[in-house]
């Protein structure tokens, strides 16, 4: 730990599975087995999605490639940030008036259906409901803002107009001059939220494998063959939740949405004088940055501070300096701080940054594509998937149904989206030169 710099030996250590809760009793897959659904991948999505299934009295086995939790689950910032970047509006220009009322409904319920879930299996995740602050780093980043603060209360968000002064009341830093508030956002620590929804549907009755990868899926007669390496499940349904480490299990799959990545450091603890001045309320906060900023404490008062970055590295790309530079902007007086470690991990982001729900053959259902709205959203999508893999009709599901279809040239963007980081930080910078509030 070194003040204004990285120990190297710190970079790339995940700074959650230092803080983590109780792990599952996840085993490695030996045998053949037989259940009533197989879902593949060990993250958010796929143990909420177990949890329902097996309150359902139905057989379930999880099966992750490596340790529960282990992408975006276990290493993202744990932000509950419960709208959408589209405004409900926009919503229903796309989906419809029938199918965005449903999505939209279970918006803006979403933050507190993920904290009423932390209290019901009794997670133990540090879980905090103190409000989300979404900060606008230029002028038309303001304008943005208050058309989608004035889109989604009128929806019936709790959303509050913060200027300058109670912006920088709320922040503790000077960097923003105009903030929408949510009240219902909050925040969790990510691994051991996995955890506890991973233990919950342990004693539900559910079966966790981990450091079993699917390496196919065959029909056989009238169900899927899913095996591992070691082992194979026969399961009557497949529900995909591999998110941005979605590989070609299932064609075309992989290419719905792109790999971005996020990176994050964790400071020392703060003293309590540094407390009153960052973020004194214990909000999250998250700017409007393409190579975003966000921020957010600790159960023991680290700041946790993050950016866009390039690869599954952190330091690639400028990615370190992107963080250090970042973390004195927001808050300078956090530079002499001392800062313990930083991380990366894989988010996927659709097009129309929103998840997709895909039913690409009978008995195969995938969900994938939160686009950084993964804490609030992977809870919703658990139990989606839960109500229709046991049969529940299109007309009761939040997200649609769509079919699996590949982004155009998308193995040429995926070459060249390490470059992204950069670049928008970059647009960035000029926004806050020639756009300033």
């Amino acid at each position: 730990m070194i003040t204004n710099s990285f120990n190297p030996q710190s970079i790339d250590e995940v700074h959650w599975r230092r803080t983590a809760a109780k792990r599952p009793n996840a085993t490695v897959l030996r045998d053949k087995i037989e259940v009533d659904f197989a879902i593949v991948g060990g993250g958010l999505t796929g143990c909420r999605t177990a949890i329902g299934l097996a309150e359902a009295g139905a057989k379930v086995a999880v099966l992750e490639a490596h340790d529960i939790g282990f992408g975006a689950s276990g290493r993202s910032g744990g932000q509950c940030n419960p709208i959408w970047r589209a405004t409900p509006d926009e919503l229903r220009a796309k989906f419809g008036e029938d199918q965005a009322a449903r999505l939209i409904k279970a918006t803006l319920g979403s933050a507190d259906a993920l904290f009423d879930d932390i209290r019901s299996y009794e997670v133990d995740c540090d879980a905090e409901q103190n409000g989300w602050v979404q900060a606008a780093h230029c002028k038309s980043a303001k304008k943005r803002l208050i058309s989608l603060g004035e889109a989604w209360k009128s929806a019936g968000a709790p959303i509050e107009f913060l200027g300058r002064e109670e912006t920088q009341k709320v922040s503790g830093s000077s960097e923003y001059g105009f903030s929408l508030f949510h009240s219902k956002g909050g925040h969790v620590q990510p691994l051991s939220l996995t955890y506890g929804y991973a233990r919950a549907a342990e004693r539900l009755g559910a079966v966790l494998f981990e450091n079993s990868k699917v390496t196919s899926m065959q029909r056989v007669g009238d169900k899927w063959a899913v095996t591992t390496p070691t082992g194979q499940v026969l399961a009557k349904q497949v529900i995909l939740t591999t998110n941005a480490h979605t590989n070609g299990l299932w064609p075309g799959l992989q290419q719905t949405f792109f790999p971005m990545v996020s990176i994050a450091l964790a400071t020392e603890p703060l003293s309590d004088d540094l407390q009153q001045q960052v973020l004194p309320n214990a909000v999250t906060i998250a700017d409007s940055r393409r190579a975003i900023f966000f921020a957010r404490y600790d159960r023991d008062r680290r700041l946790i501070f993050g950016c866009v970055g390039s690869t599954d590295k952190a330091a690639a790309l400028g990615g370190i300096g992107r963080l250090r530079n970042g973390l004195h902007r927001v808050f300078p007086q956090l530079k002499q701080t001392k800062i313990e470690t930083a991380w990366a991990g894989r988010i996927a982001v659709t097009t129309e940054m929103m998840p997709h729900l895909h039913e690409p053959a009978p008995g195969v259902i995938a969900a994938l594509g939160f686009s950084g709205r993964g804490i609030a959203m992977t809870s919703v999508m658990g139990r989606a998937l839960a109500k229709r893999a046991m049969g529940g009709p299109d007309d009761v599901l939040p997200f649609p149904v769509s079919p699996v279809s590949p982004i155009p040239f998308h193995w040429g963007t995926k070459k060249v989206l390490p470059l992204g980081a950069p670049a928008m930080s970059l647009r960035d910078k000029l926004d806050t030169l020639f756009d300033p509030l």
